[in-house]
């Protein structure tokens, strides 16, 4: 009988993007840039919600609330990547890798939820302008604000338990910058089609509600938008319509891109710069905007 012997794996390495070390040292002083403006942008916002009365207001507070999520989110992953650009060595363990994944789906779907929440409060505002005070309180915008993070750090909590449990026995080396669901799966040698498949549906589940969510608020909006008479309202709802949706447009194009239509054969360097996206240039456009 035939013995072979398997070898834990107690940590992998990120291959980040190849190159000559000049190139990867031009990637890292444009991905440090992005990330430095990214912090300060969404740390203004932050500062300015919570120190100026005028602000505290339902949009500045869900505002302020995607700011402080997009800080974490940056902050989870890119540091890695700017790492990566470095040096070819850059580790991770196995346990950090997993904690990693669930923090980073967690925001990502609080970050869809919010958005869904931040569209509908735009559609009180312009569709139900006369009971939006009472619609959409401040003790009403902070259930929303809290409601998300609660429901964006369930969703993944089951796919995570069950990440938790399987075996690494090699190779270890991550073809990514971050420990994202696919190279992970592709790692592993435990039977991973459960897994695969609950992770699956639970991305699909909250990336396609809260986009549907989103679109049909958008709708209301476009039509109350177009039936106004008033040529100065007219161009404040649509200026804040047309803004929402180009944040809207690069964040669901991306994530649906990656986690709900993903390809057949997954494609490392195709998922590697998508996920650029929304890992580094979305929480910098998002402030801006």
């Amino acid at each position: 009988m035939e013995v072979t012997n398997q070898t834990t794996v107690t940590e992998f390495i990120f291959l980040g993007f190849p190159g000559i070390f000049y190139l990867r040292l031009t990637l890292f002083v444009m991905f440090l840039t992005v990330y430095l403006l990214s912090l300060m942008a969404n740390t203004l916002i932050i500062f300015s919600v919570v120190m100026e009365p005028s602000l505290q207001m339902p949009m500045y507070i869900f505002l302020g609330n995607m700011s402080f999520l997009e800080i974490w989110y940056t902050t989870l992953t890119v540091p890695k990547l700017l790492a990566t650009c470095l040096s070819r060595g850059v580790t991770i363990s196995v346990s950090g890798c997993k904690a990693q994944y669930y923090f980073f789906f967690s925001m990502g779907a609080t970050e869809c939820i919010l958005l869904a929440v931040m569209v509908y409060e735009r559609y009180l505002a312009i569709c139900n302008r006369l009971r939006y005070s009472l619609l959409m309180s401040i003790p009403v915008c902070l259930r929303f604000s809290a409601g998300s993070w609660i429901r964006g750090f369930i969703s993944p909590l089951l796919p995570s338990i069950l990440i938790s449990h399987l075996n690494f026995c090699g190779p270890q080396k991550i073809n990514h910058f971050f420990c994202d669901s696919d190279p992970i799966y592709k790692l592993s040698c435990s039977d991973t089609f459960l897994v695969e498949a609950l992770s699956y549906t639970c991305s699909s589940v909250v990336i396609l509600s809260s986009f549907l969510l989103t679109m049909s608020s958008y709708g209301h909006i476009a039509v109350t938008t177009i039936r106004m008479s008033s040529q100065e309202a007219w161009r404040k709802a649509f200026s804040t319509f047309a803004s929402h949706l180009t944040v809207v447009t690069i964040n669901y194009g991306t994530i649906i891109f990656a986690y709900v239509c993903p390809p057949a054969k997954y494609n490392f360097t195709i998922g590697k710069v998508v996920s650029m996206f929304y890992c580094v240039l979305t929480p910098l456009v998002n402030p801006l905007i």
